[in-house]
C-alpha cells in the first residue's frame, strides 16, 4: 500500500510529499514498517478478505519529527494509508473512527496525527473533515507539516450517561 500511494501521488504531480522511490526501496523503509507491526498498535482495514487500508497507534509522535509530546496521555496516528484502488470508500475515515474509540477504550482524551502541510493543505482538511483541529506546524528539514489534535470525550456507560 505504501509503495502504491508514492505511485498514486506521483501520477498527481506531488513528489514532495513522500518523494518519488517507492516506500519499500527508501532507506530505513522496511524496518519501519516492522517496528510499527511489532512495537506500534497495527489496525488493518479489509473489504471481502484484501487488505484495502492501515493505520498504526502509538503513545506519541514519532522521534524522528521535530514534534513534542503533548504533555499528557495521548494517542497518536503514527500511520495512515488505503490502498488508492479503493480511494473514496470512507476507508480512512473509518480506520480513524476506529483511532477515536481505541483512544476512548484506554482512557485516554487526546488524540493527535501529523501530516504533510503542502499541496495546497489538502490533507490538513482531511482531517479537519474527521474532526482533527491544526494545532502546531512544523518543518522537518523542508518538508512542510501540521499537528492536528482531537478531544476526546470519555465512554458512554449503557444508559447513555458519561462516566
Amino acid at each position: 500500500m505504501l509503495d502504491g500511494a508514492v505511485l498514486w501521488m506521483n501520477a498527481r504531480g506531488n513528489t514532495e510529499q513522500w518523494g518519488t522511490t517507492p516506500y519499500s526501496g527508501t532507506e530505513g523503509g522496511a524496518e519501519r514498517v516492522r517496528r510499527y507491526t511489532t512495537e506500534n498498535a497495527p489496525f488493518v482495514a479489509e473489504a471481502a478478505g484484501t487488505a484495502v487500508g492501515a493505520m498504526v497507534l502509538d503513545t506519541g509522535p514519532s522521534p524522528r519529527m521535530p514534534i513534542e509530546p503533548a504533555g499528557e496521555p495521548e494517542r497518536y496516528v503514527r500511520l495512515l494509508v488505503s490502498d488508492r484502488r479503493y480511494a473514496g470508500r470512507g476507508i480512512g475515515a473509518a480506520l480513524l473512527a476506529h483511532a477515536v474509540e481505541e483512544t476512548r477504550r484506554a482512557g485516554v482524551g487526546l488524540l493527535r496525527v501529523d501530516c504533510w502541510a503542502g499541496g495546497g493543505g489538502e490533507l490538513v482538511a482531511f482531517y479537519e473533515r474527521q474532526g482533527f483541529t491544526p494545532t502546531e506546524p512544523f518543518l522537518s528539514g523542508t518538508w512542510p507539516g501540521q499537528v492536528l489534535a482531537r478531544r476526546i470525550g470519555a465512554p458512554r456507560g449503557r444508559s447513555g450517561q458519561t462516566r
